[in-house]
């Protein structure tokens, strides 16, 4: 036996059934060891619900009074449910099935299908989308890439309802849903598909649940083969079910009691696909006699995340507000969450970039940070201001900016329009740049108001917007600028943000952050209208967007700073107001009850509210040539307008860059993350002789002097910058 093995990648197997209780807390036992009937498990973010479950599986297992092969457990992600198998390994359970509902339910289809239908399982249908671009064609229905996707999601949410084609307009009516096109319409295509299917005798994913629940309910004999496999069933996530995926839950349980769901309301944010928590909701209504037992100890964050998150959850209204879980926290004392208000978004961007820059200075690595914002689109800022501030990133569930289809289009149509120029009637009433992109995006959808609701077409809007604004920014910076100026600039942004993807700060929408933790977090862009977002129209709405608000504060484990601008860009009216979910909890604003946060201390646990942090106001960065205030940010690095004359010394630039490519490869991380090209520039204009001199450059904090400093320094007394290589090395 190796070291290896005592090592956390290889733990010990417990010795004995009691063995497998051992570092469980009071309730985590109480879970564990409720093996008999009904168990309803509220269990609140990072108080170790899979910790929880796994070791009651493997207890019932090790104890004698499980056989594993006849435990389901079930939940909603591959990775879920391979995270779940490996635990389950690790506590001498090896032989539990842990699958997700598709997968479950897929396995049993294969099986049983020859006995109960004959012949072959019809062919998979991997991806949806081209077979109702058919569909929609024969109804003479024309929909872009985007509302193709969009109604495509429709169908897959009428079917989860378990809603057929000629319900579809009535049910979007009584749950108030904003349908991309006319109900009528998408009714029609949704319809023509699933002819489409029978004809090329095809399923889809949604086909998989309904067919073995049809079955299921018509075969009573293959029910029985089922229900003697399968004697005992663990829901993870349960506050997402659907009412198909609850229906397939009945069918296996039939009428025995043998089931255990873990899940939180307070975290439901997937009811537009069709989750509902009203299963956990009414769990103990269904099952009287259950075992509820609630999991409030967090062991991921610090007592004033937990409190911030708490007093989030307070402030809530509807029926999964009544069943709120008060967390309390197991962690040492932590520092206060940031609230910080900034005067315009490119500002909030690069405040946040600073802010992370000095928490990597601190020590915190890169790839335990986090932003964090409602939609993808919000996200180019931050790419931007990231890649300027030498960070490393990484987005999750979404392309990158200038990768998004709908970017790359709008690109290559601006490109075109410049080359045009004044032979382009697209432009022939455009007056002044904005104008001109707006016009040549309208041909891409862009439109001067949002389209309604959310999905692939309001995501697409999103992204076309961010390119108008920015448009409109450039021009503010730069009067006078040309559709070709901008193109170059977008191409420039392009190349910045297309370096190899690396180990580094995590960009990523709120959705996308469910189940994933970071040592600190930014929550940026929390502004009315965004948070809660425009189409949340209904009570119920609104309070989702609070619970997806409570996602995204409970990820964070040690760090949290939440933020909001004034106005979308430099010099803008102010007129923005930070979210109304924070009345209460941020210094100076006032909660339901008209009582201010300001300064005051919580009830009962003794711990005190959030901090805010102010930004120091400063005066206008001017041009050192001609004066002008500087908006720009590369302008600002540079302190001169880009069409000032420069005193750049080339050839020391010239020997800056060399330097800089060749350490980028050392360090192996993008040449941005040594120093940016304006940060070079800057450097060659100035010259600097002594630290001082070079550490007073915008883009060359502390860190990267200590790192970096001797070496800039004796390239620009004409060395080749040797000197303080090996130093700087010994610090890696």
């Amino acid at each position: 036996m190796t070291s290896a093995t005592h090592s956390t990648l290889f733990p010990q197997v417990p010795d004995t059934a009691d063995a497998v209780l051992d570092g469980l807390d009071p309730e985590q036992r109480e879970v564990a060891t409720a093996l008999q009937g009904p168990v309803c498990v509220l269990a609140g973010a990072g108080t170790g619900k899979t910790r929880a479950i796994t070791h009651r599986i493997a207890y019932g297992v090790r104890a004698g009074i499980l056989q594993p092969s006849s435990v389901l457990a079930v939940t909603f992600t591959n990775r879920a449910a391979g995270e779940m198998r490996g635990r389950l390994r690790q506590l001498g359970a090896g032989g539990v099935q842990a699958r997700t509902f598709h997968s479950a339910a897929l396995r049993q289809l294969q099986y049983f299908w020859p006995k109960a239908v004959g012949g072959n399982l019809p062919r998979l249908l991997e991806r949806k989308v081209q077979l109702v671009a058919e569909a929609a064609a024969r109804c003479g229905i024309r929909l872009d890439r985007n509302e193709l996707r969009d109604v495509t999601g429709e169908i897959e949410w009428a079917k989860v309802t378990q809603t057929v084609p000629a319900d579809y307009p009535a049910m979007v009516a009584k749950s108030q849903r904003d349908a991309p096109r006319d109900p009528a319409e998408i009714s029609q295509v949704y319809a023509m598909y699933e002819q489409l299917k029978r004809e090329r005798t095809v399923i889809d994913f949604e086909d998989v649940l309904l067919l073995t629940v049809g079955i299921l309910q018509d075969r009573h004999d293959i029910a029985d083969h089922v229900r003697r496999q399968y004697q005992h069933f663990v829901v993870d996530e349960y506050q997402d079910v659907s009412p198909l995926q609850q229906r397939l839950l009945d069918l296996w349980l039939g009428d025995r009691d043998s089931l255990c769901v873990v899940g939180d309301a307070g975290q439901t944010i997937y009811s537009f696909t069709g989750a509902t928590p009203d299963h956990l909701l009414g769990f103990r209504t269904r099952h009287p006699g259950a075992t509820v037992v609630k999991l409030v100890r967090d062991y991921r964050s610090t007592p004033q995340v937990v409190h911030l998150a708490n007093g989030l959850l307070a402030q809530a209204t509807g029926r999964a507000a009544e069943h709120r879980l008060d967390l309390v926290s197991q962690r040492e004392r932590g520092p206060e969450p940031a609230f910080v208000e900034y005067a315009d978004e490119p500002a909030e961007a690069e405040g946040t970039a600073r802010r992370i820059r000095d928490l990597i200075a601190a020590g915190v690595p890169a790839g335990e940070i986090a932003v964090l914002y409602r939609v993808n689109a919000q996200s180019e800022v931050y790419e931007q201001a990231l890649a300027d501030a030498g960070v490393p990133y990484q987005l999750r569930g979404a392309e990158r900016f200038f990768e998004r289809p709908e970017v790359r289009e709008a690109g290559i149509a601006l490109r075109g329009a410049a080359r045009a120029g004044g032979n382009d009637s697209l432009l022939d009433d455009a007056e002044g740049l904005p104008a001109e992109v707006r016009a040549v995006l309208s041909t891409k959808g862009w439109r001067s108001e949002p389209p309604a609701g959310s999905g692939a077409v309001r995501d697409r809007w999103e992204s076309l917007a961010a390119l108008v604004r920015l448009a409109e920014d450039f021009e503010r910076a730069k009067p006078g600028a040309t559709l070709s100026d901008l193109v170059a600039e977008l191409d420039e942004r392009a190349a910045a943000q297309h370096a190899p993807t690396v180990q580094g700060v995590t960009l990523a929408s709120l959705h996308s952050a469910k189940g994933l933790e970071w040592d600190a977090v930014f929550l940026v862009g929390l502004t009315e209208g965004m948070m809660p977002i425009t189409y949340a129209k209904t009570a119920e709405q609104v309070e989702e967007e609070r619970r997806l608000l409570y996602v995204g504060v409970t990820r964070a484990r040690h760090h949290l700073a939440l933020s909001w601008s004034l106005s979308r860009s430099p010099g803008g009216r102010p007129g923005r107001r930070p979210t109304r979910f924070l009345n209460g909890l941020r210094p100076g604003s006032a909660g339901p009850g008209g009582r201010s946060a300001a300064g005051t201390a919580a009830g009962g646990g003794g711990v005190e509210r959030p901090v805010v942090a102010r930004r120091k106001p400063r005066g206008p960065a001017r041009c050192r040539v001609c004066g002008k205030t500087l908006t720009d940010a590369g302008e600002m690095k540079l302190m001169r307008c880009d069409d000032c004359p420069s005193d750049m010394d080339e050839a020391l630039y010239e020997r800056l860059h060399d330097w800089r490519a060749v350490r980028a490869r050392e360090i192996g991380q993008p040449a941005y993350c040594v120093f940016t090209d304006k940060t070079l520039m800057a450097i060659a204009e100035a010259v600097p002789g002594s630290e001082g001199d070079l550490a007073g450059i915008s883009g060359v904090g502390a860190r990267k002097l200590g790192r970096f400093g001797a070496a800039v320094l004796d390239i620009c007394a004409g060395g080749d910058g040797s000197e303080g290589s090996a130093e700087a090395d010994g610090e890696m």
